[in-house]
């Protein structure tokens, strides 16, 4: 049975040590000031180097490629004002954050390094097989669907580099309907993070 391509971008499910995800995440802001990037839940994003006037740090959207840190992975949409409540009510019909802004967005990240996340590998060339597990790939972007993200795993960029995205783990596990090739979902941890040290693949 053909796996199903259904994308949407990194999804956290446990930490390393095998305790499940508790849905932790800390605050960053989305500055006005970005009018080129929209944002959905599943997006990785990197640090902005600055913050807003309460000192909640900025960030951007990673940005796909060797050499990319990542900071972590938005997992939750917030309002549009530090403190206000979890969804403005201007916001009430909106799933992701536009391109273009009136004002800051405030967002829930996952940005420990030691979560494991499940994500989709991409479909163009060589599909993965049980000799990747253990290296290391980098994402590739894709366009929310109005509700998640479209990133993927790229195929093309599996290796031993410590500077790659992200460590590919094993395959997530399923009783059915997941296996080798197009759209397999895996279960990856950020190997690129901002928090520490790539690691090189095996």
């Amino acid at each position: 049975m053909a796996n199903t391509n259904a994308p949407s971008g990194l999804s956290p499910v446990q930490y390393l040590n095998g305790a499940p995800w508790t849905g932790g995440g800390r605050v960053y802001c989305i500055p006005d000031t970005d009018d080129t990037n929209a944002y959905a839940i599943g997006d990785p994003v990197a640090s902005a180097g600055s913050s807003d006037a309460a000192g909640i740090p900025t960030i951007t959207l990673a940005t796909a490629g060797t050499g990319n840190a990542i900071r972590g992975v938005i997992v939750s949409m917030g309002g549009t004002k530090y403190g206000a409540a979890l969804v403005d009510p201007v916001d009430l019909n909106n799933m992701f954050i536009p391109a273009t802004k009136a004002r800051s967005y405030y967002v829930l990240v996952c940005d420990d390094p030691m979560v494991i996340f499940e994500a989709q590998e991409e479909a163009t060339g060589t599909a993965f097989a049980a000799a990747q597990v253990g290296l290391n790939a980098n994402l590739v972007s894709g366009t929310h669907n109005n509700y998640v993200s479209g990133w993927q795993i790229d195929r093309t960029s599996p290796a031993t580099t410590s500077t790659l995205q992200v460590r590919l783990l094993q395959l997530a596990p399923r009783a059915a309907g997941n296996a080798f090739g197009d759209y397999a979902k895996w279960w990856v941890l950020i190997n690129n993070h901002e928090l520490k040290a790539g690691v090189a693949g095996v």
